[in-house]
């Protein structure tokens, strides 16, 4: 079982970098504990800044930053810096296409029983929906690398979404297929096609397995660029099959089932089925026991995709 967290391959992944790199800045919002970034504070205290529980300041510093040729990457809680920073976003990254990456920790339910105030289950709608404003959920630790390895060579805005928690490995250390926004498929299947993307390809991955099991066959596909989404390789992937499946850790509104039911009802028209939080909010509990009490782990995704296909 992977005890390795995404945020701490980030956090490896810029610091292998900062020693060769001084434009590389880190900034945190009183969270470089809980955003694995403390040793890349200890490391380099001259490409770090902390700017305490101040959200909006956090992102226009970092636009500021960016502004005088530096590569800041600035780290919150997901569900601060993704709406008390929104019109920093908005403005001072995406407007002026500001080379500023967005990191977003413990997203969606990661937070469990601290409830509604520290979930983040619309930060894809609302980021997705500015424009610039690039939006990533890798899947696994040896994704967030590639991700992250890819993102530092580029000058464009993204917000990137990690959990708080290991999560079990969908790759493998030398077998993490990765294109930069290019979906990756993960299951070939005739019958359904499941997207995924974030903490949900894994158990997608598996319900796939079980499905296979009983004669139904069903092809995953990662889709960690959500914006810019890939349409082409969605396409391809739902080519004759009976059922899209989409499986997100976020509101059922603006998220990524909204965006693949709008491509698959333009270009291919079939059911499809979203499989998303619900419009209320969730459950107490850890990351399982909501996953596990709203449908979205493996046993929920591969009965959903049995009762509708």
């Amino acid at each position: 079982m992977n005890k390795i967290t995404n945020r701490q391959i980030a956090c490896e992944v810029l610091s292998e970098h900062a020693k060769t790199d001084k434009d590389i800045v880190v900034l945190c919002s009183d969270s470089r504990g809980s955003a694995s970034l403390a040793p890349f504070a200890k490391e380099f205290p001259a490409q770090f800044v902390e700017v305490g529980i101040a959200e909006q300041d956090l992102v226009g510093i970092a636009a500021g930053l960016a502004k005088c040729g530096k590569k800041p990457y600035a780290a919150s809680p997901a569900s601060f810096v993704s709406t008390r920073s929104y019109e920093q976003a908005k403005v001072d990254c995406a407007y002026s296409n500001t080379n500023v990456k967005l990191i977003g920790i413990s997203g969606g339910v990661s937070y469990g029983a601290l409830g509604m105030s520290h979930h983040s289950a619309q930060d894809i709608a609302a980021m997705a929906a500015i424009p610039n404003m690039r939006v990533y959920l890798p899947s696994d630790r040896f994704q967030t690398r590639c991700l992250f390895e890819a993102l530092l060579k580029d000058e464009k805005p993204a917000y990137i979404r990690l959990g708080r928690n290991a999560v079990e490995d969908v790759y493998g250390e030398e077998d993490c297929p990765f294109e930069m926004d290019r979906a990756t498929v993960v299951a070939e299947g005739a019958d359904a096609l499941i997207v995924a993307c974030g903490e949900m390809v894994k158990p997608a991955v598996d319900a796939a397995a079980l499905l296979k099991a009983e004669g139904i066959e069903a092809a995953v596909l990662d889709m960690y660029c959500v914006k810019p989404l890939d349409v082409n390789g969605l396409l391809d992937a739902a080519k004759g099959v009976k059922l899209v499946v989409t499986v997100e850790e976020h509101s059922p509104f603006g998220g990524l089932g909204s965006m693949v039911s709008q491509v698959i009802g333009a270009n291919d028209p079939k059911k499809v089925l979203n499989l998303a939080l619900p419009d209320a909010p969730v459950i107490t509990g850890n990351s399982k026991e909501v996953f596990h009490h709203y449908g979205l782990d493996t046993e929920g995704i591969a009965k959903k995709i049995k009762d509708n296909i």
